[in-house]
């Protein structure tokens, strides 16, 4: 065997307790946010905002409500495959703990500047909980991953199956292309975890965190599942600020369109993904003849209700004290074999 991750508790609590320079990461997120904000100003210039504009005040507050709702409902399937995740490396946390600690990393990730990220909060938290930061910061990486990866998936079968014309073929094969590869990827699992030592530096420190998940692919599927039943809800929740608007398009559309732009969206260049979105509701809504300022004030919608959704978790984020670990804090990462 090979420990392909040498990492001592310090370097573990540097890449998760607040960074040095508090200036830097207000930078970034100053970025992050200007950037989103100049891409939503240069398509509400480029196509007139005033009916973008007209659209959103027309949004019914009894569906954008249920819309919220909907997002929160599919948190907590995040929740329950991060649980799930965890309980592979033997993290045995009750679910309203990876609630709290869910809650923490959603309000983070959205309105803390100068702090760290959504992602390395919740790993702080369940590792400092458990004892075990390396393998908190493993199910955290492997979360993301395998979130992700059910995400490609999802679109995949979706292209295939419902897209009846409505998207252009030169989106749809990446789009399956993507999915196929993650699927063959997801099968040869345990072989690549067995190539991980033979990789250059960076890709073997990215492998070797998620090395154990590697090895046993069938104990990430349920994990995967959850994942693509988490765009089914996100799907849903586009579906119903689209009645709120007036907007009666089929539920088909929103499962078609909305996993492709998650894609985009999910990339760390704005908050929240705003801007992106937009983007690609206006290129992707468009080719399924939807029109572009309906397209732009559901992408807004979208991001208004996401924000909304995530100071749910500031009620987390001020009750809930940093855990004190009265077990022995493991030295390293899970490793490669």
């Amino acid at each position: 065997m090979e420990n392909n991750l040498p990492a001592t508790e310090a370097q573990l609590r540097d890449a998760s307790e607040p960074a040095a320079s508090s200036a830097t990461s207000y930078r970034a997120f100053a970025v992050r946010f200007g950037l989103g904000f100049a891409i939503v100003g240069f398509l509400l210039w480029r196509f007139d905002a005033r009916p973008a504009l007209h659209l959103l005040a027309r949004e019914r507050l009894i569906y954008f409500g249920a819309a919220i709702a909907i997002f929160l409902a599919g948190q907590f399937l995040c929740f329950w495959r991060w649980q799930l995740l965890a309980a592979a490396l033997n993290i045995n946390g009750t679910f309203p703990e990876f609630i709290r600690y869910g809650f923490i990393g959603l309000f983070t990730n959205r309105f803390v500047p100068g702090l760290i990220g959504g992602d390395a909060a919740r790993a702080f938290y369940l590792g400092r909980r458990h004892g075990k930061i390396g393998e908190a910061v493993a199910t955290t990486v492997a979360d993301r991953a395998y979130g992700l990866l059910g995400l490609c998936w999802f679109a995949a079968i979706i292209a295939v199956t419902m897209n009846h014309g409505r998207l252009e073929p030169k989106v749809i094969r990446p789009i399956v292309m993507v999915g196929v590869a993650g699927f063959l990827g997801y099968l040869a699992s345990p072989i690549i975890a067995r190539l991980i030592h033979l990789t250059p530096r960076p890709l073997r420190r990215a492998l070797g965190i998620i090395a154990p998940y590697l090895h046993k692919p069938a104990a990430v599927l349920p994990a995967i599942i959850l994942s693509m039943l988490l765009q089914v809800f996100l799907a849903l929740c586009q579906y119903v600020l689209a009645l709120g608007l007036g907007l009666h398009l089929p539920l088909s559309i929103f499962m078609l369109v909305v996993p492709v732009s998650g894609v985009l969206a999910s990339l760390p260049l704005t908050l929240n993904g705003l801007g992106l979105r937009e983007a690609a509701y206006l290129y992707l809504f468009g080719m399924s003849g939807v029109g572009r300022d309906d397209a732009i004030a559901l992408g807004l919608l979208f991001f208004v209700a996401t924000m909304i959704a995530g100071l749910f978790g500031a009620i987390a984020f001020v009750t809930t004290e940093v855990p004190t670990s009265h077990l022995p804090v493991e030295s390293g990462l899970p490793t490669a074999v």
